[in-house]
């Protein structure tokens, strides 16, 4: 048997983990509730227990285990191991992570942002794979980003590289949260559709959507289908607003592929499609020369497969 990695995606709401091989195919998997409420101590002790208990599951001895990466939804210094602030987890204060997981389990342990490690599973066994220049946009609550250059995973000097959903599309546009204005995010995400399209509907603009019970990307696209004007001035809004992005970052960085996952992705043909045109038109030619756009491979299983890739693809 070869050597065996686990990686852990934590979210608000719950963990991923899986067990993966040399291939970064997933040998077994399993998902927990992360139970924020119960604080830093307990959400690592949670950590702690699951990992162990995943690796019983699967047949192995701890000290089958390899090393553990972590994707982590928030400001972290990577070099250091610490996590500077987990809003979504209400960690406030600085954690050094990466040190109290290494006494816990007593192997190499790696971390990363949560973006930064999908874009990895994906740039390493899913939509990316064999190509070493690829930018990950991951489409959901917000936007997020990985940027793989040469094979390796770019930080930059604060680990801020790849926030690609703060990259200024409009200056004078939609408050962002991160205090700025009219970001990527405010058009392209989830939750920036919603609201361009909740603000039609209060405008009296869309009798179809103003029919639906609750408005998502869904419905936007749904809608768009059958031809309701707000519906494909949203989708036109947010696909513009993306290949405008991806146009900057082609004349910077020079990849030779986008990944665009998250759930607006789940749109598939009829995000992608408009999107490659949109790419195509806004891109100086030889900056988009050979260049391909794609939609993501791995789902929900990027994240832990990406995690855990921080180690197994260096130590093969």
């Amino acid at each position: 048997m070869g050597k065996r990695w686990i990686g852990i995606d934590l979210g608000g709401t719950s963990m991923k983990l899986g067990l993966v091989d040399s291939h970064g195919n997933t040998v077994l998997e399993m998902e927990k509730p992360t139970l924020a409420q119960e604080g830093v101590d307990g959400v690592i002790g949670r950590m702690v227990s699951h990992a162990r208990e995943l690796a019983k599951e699967a047949g192995l001895r701890w000290a089958d285990v390899a090393g553990v990466g972590v994707g982590l939804p928030g400001f972290l210094d990577v070099k250091a191991g610490v996590v500077k602030q987990l809003t979504n987890l209400g960690w406030h204060e600085e954690v050094p992570i990466r040190r109290l997981l290494e006494e816990a389990w007593q192997i190499p342990v790696k971390i990363d942002n949560d973006a930064n490690v999908a874009a990895l599973g994906e740039a390493w066994c899913g939509a990316g794979a064999g190509v070493d220049d690829v930018v990950c946009i991951t489409l959901g609550t917000g936007v997020g980003g990985g940027l793989i250059l040469d094979g390796q995973l770019l930080h930059g000097r604060y680990g801020f590289a790849g926030e690609v959903g703060h990259m200024t599309i409009d200056p004078e546009g939609h408050p962002c949260n991160c205090g700025m204005r009219g970001c990527l995010e405010t058009f392209s995400s989830a939750t920036g559709m919603v609201r361009m399209a909740n603000e039609a509907i209060a405008a009296g603009r869309s009798k179809v959507l103003a029919d639906v019970e609750k408005v998502g990307t869904k419905e936007i696209f749904a809608a768009a289908a059958a031809g309701d004007a707000v519906a494909l001035e949203v989708k036109k809004r947010a696909i513009d607003a993306l290949a405008q992005a991806m146009s900057a970052l082609s004349v910077v960085l020079n990849p030779a592929r986008f990944i665009i996952g998250g759930g607006v992705s789940y749109a598939g043909e009829a995000l992608i499609q408009p999107l490659r045109e949109a790419y195509a038109k806004r891109t100086q030619p030889n900056a988009r020369q050979g260049v391909d756009v794609v939609l993501a491979q791995l789902g929900n299983r990027a994240g832990y497969i990406g995690a855990a890739g921080l180690l197994a693809r260096e130590r093969k």
